[in-house]
């Protein structure tokens, strides 16, 4: 059974910088899209980013463009999210997700996920 585990949130004072990663096992993630989503308090799952499995295409939403960039490394079966210039509404919870069927800014299209790793960013 696949499962991923991301790592690297914490606390992060605005402007700074953070890296983010997610560890895939029990699959391989060369066979599957991979993306990032977040979830701020109150609010629902939020898409970030992903990367197509097949031509490394990214794509970003709105709100990460120019800050955030996605990155898999199929060899090691993990991605990662670099994110900088964070601001205080980028806190959230950030997930990994793998394996996506229809829309894949839509979290309801994505089939694994991991636990999520928290991300603040202090005013």
């Amino acid at each position: 059974q696949a499962q991923l585990v991301e790592s690297g949130g914490g606390l992060v004072q605005t402007g700074g910088s953070l890296r983010l990663s997610c560890a895939a096992s029990g699959t391989r993630f060369s066979d599957y899209s991979v993306a990032w989503f977040r979830q701020a308090p109150g609010k629902g799952r939020e898409f970030v980013a992903m990367m197509n499995w097949n031509d490394y295409v990214a794509r970003y939403a709105e709100s990460a463009k120019g800050r955030f960039t996605i990155a898999r490394n199929n060899a090691e079966n993990t991605a990662s999210l670099r994110m900088s210039s964070l601001k205080p509404e980028d806190t959230a919870v950030y997930y990994c997700a793998a394996y996506s069927t229809g829309r894949s800014d839509l979290p309801e299209a994505w089939h694994c996920w991991g636990q999520g790793t928290q991300v603040t960013v202090s005013s």
